[in-house]
């Protein structure tokens, strides 16, 4: 299967929907075909759940959403054993995790016992129940998103939670073009619920092992190598990258080499995804008013191009 035209029509698609942010489209498709969860940043309203939505639609994906609140509980999530006494045995209802994506609606705003449910799930592809584990369906996406952390009655995520998300983008506001379509145009949702799947399974399946095969040649390794280095100095950033997130900002960048139709990773592609995969796993040290995006910028034009 020749991935150009298909990724094409996958982006086409989407920024149909969501107008005027094709760099943030295609880095949710990049995270999507690389196998990893996405965590969306931003204010309300500016169509992060219309996002989800869209993509699990033309991903051609079953698609489950739970608003996240204090009162959330793991097994709201997970689902829960129930005594039916016709079979006179515990049978499992499942909850809405088990969907091939789960749209995490605010997710900072649920305890952080219900996060570490959600937690295991992405971690482990599976979910345990009163001491059994029950497997999830194959591909499985979890699409968090999430308020400011200067908004009240939220959890701010811990490290180890962030972690397991590849990237994490923000949508930000339309430009004065693209708000206009928005103010003129119809519903953003009547448009998704008429949007059709694009891929089956086996197409995504088979574009995921197609960007696991682009190459990477020892001066990229080299390069990735030296920007993970550069985090770890003191000088950027209190702690470094851990080797789960350098492989994760390889993945990141076969995916947008992938994208941009080439079989091998170029810097460029590196220095796409970077800050989107390694931002939010970094706290800043120093000038605090410069926000991690900022920083991992900046600290990217220090370290030399192979």
């Amino acid at each position: 299967m020749h991935a150009q035209p298909k990724i094409k029509s996958l982006l086409n698609q989407l920024n149909t929907v969501i107008v005027g942010k094709t760099a943030q489209v295609q880095d949710c498709v990049a995270c999507l075909l690389a196998g990893g969860h996405l965590l969306i940043e931003d204010v309300p309203g500016v169509g992060k759940t219309t996002l989800a939505h869209a993509l699990a639609r033309t991903f051609g994906l079953q698609f489950s959403r739970v608003q996240f609140t204090a009162d959330l509980m793991p097994s709201d999530l997970t689902g829960v054993s129930v005594y039916e006494r016709g079979k006179e045995a515990f049978v499992f209802h499942p909850g809405p995790v088990f969907a091939q994506v789960l749209l995490a609606d605010e997710i900072n705003r649920a305890s952080p016992r219900t996060q570490s449910a959600l937690l295991e799930a992405m971690e482990e592809k599976q979910v345990s129940v009163e001491g059994e584990t029950h497997a999830l369906p194959h591909p499985f996406f979890v699409i968090a998103t999430q308020n400011p952390y200067d908004q009240l009655g939220t959890f701010a995520l811990p490290e180890s939670q962030l972690d397991r998300f590849l990237m994490r983008i923000s949508i930000g506001y339309p430009d004065r073009a693209a708000e206009r379509l928005l103010l003129a145009g119809g519903d953003r949702r009547d448009l998704v619920d008429s949007m059709l799947p694009l891929l089956s399974q086996d197409e995504l399946a088979q574009l995921q092992r197609q960007v696991l095969a682009v190459h990477t040649a020892d001066p990229l390794l080299n390069y990735v190598q030296d920007l993970i280095a550069a985090t770890r100095t003191g000088r950027w950033f209190l702690q470094g990258l851990s080797p789960r997130a350098g492989i994760a900002l390889v993945r990141a960048a076969k995916a947008q080499a992938l994208i941009s139709g080439r079989d091998y990773v170029a810097p460029d592609d590196v220095q796409a995804v970077l800050p989107q995969t390694i931002a939010h796993r970094l706290v800043p040290a120093g000038d605090a008013r410069r926000g991690a995006v900022e920083q991992v910028r900046a600290m990217a034009e220090s370290v030399p191009l192979p």
